[in-house]
């Protein structure tokens, strides 16, 4: 007798994808049918992922909470015109990095200041100073962290803000950037080893401007 083969755990989440996907269809439709609770539950599930778009596009926290909100606005003006429902995501994206090109290139901007985006990152791999308070400490070395990884170029900069920060898989960011989960996974190998280069980088010059305030006092 033949024995069923149990699923694998691929076709498990290539049917949690197109669950997903089918939601987000269906949620379309019902807000276009007038349903405010459906557009709220889109914009509370995409939310995130387009803030994380934003903030890798324009390298600016709270100038990235701002763009996120106008991309919204955007796609909920724009709803009718979206001939593939289940690729919310995918045309949503496209919203907000016309959204921030469009700020970019604005020559009325304002420069935003910075905002740490607080626990929300791990930074393992950033050496920690024991003296102070270690509360304190640790939101130094977020903000440092965050600083860097707004160096990045453009392209890493945003699989390292969805993939550290809103901690999504390689197809899923794949899916919202527009490349192959290979791409994604080369794309987080380069931002790792630049990453690495230039927390050393600062962590020595932090060092050397510390040993040089010591001896101009001493």
């Amino acid at each position: 007798m033949l024995r069923r083969s149990s699923p694998s755990i691929y076709s498990i989440i290539g049917a949690v994808r197109r669950m997903e996907a089918t939601c987000d269809a269906d949620l379309v439709q019902d807000t276009l049918e007038g349903s405010n609770s459906a557009f709220e539950e889109l914009v509370r599930r995409w939310t995130p992922r387009v803030l994380a778009v934003c903030h890798a596009r324009v390298g600016r926290a709270g100038a990235a909470e701002d763009l996120t909100q106008e991309t919204l606005l955007r796609a909920f003006r724009a709803l009718r015109t979206l001939s593939e429902p289940a690729r919310f995501g995918a045309w949503l994206r496209g919203i907000a990095v016309r959204v921030c090109l469009d700020w970019l290139k604005s020559p009325e901007r304002k420069v935003i200041q910075f905002s740490s985006l607080g626990q929300e990152w791990r930074p393992d791999e950033v050496p920690c100073p024991n003296e102070g308070d270690p509360r304190l400490d640790r939101e130094s070395e977020n903000r440092r962290l965050l600083e860097i990884v707004e160096s990045l170029p453009e392209e890493l900069r945003e699989v390292v803000m969805l993939f550290y920060y809103q901690e999504l898989k390689y197809r899923d960011i794949a899916e919202i950037v527009g490349v192959s989960a290979a791409a994604v996974n080369a794309r987080l190998t380069r931002a790792r080893v630049l990453l690495r280069e230039r927390i050393e980088r600062a962590e020595r010059q932090r060092l050397a401007g510390g040993r040089d305030r010591r001896e101009e006092t001493s």
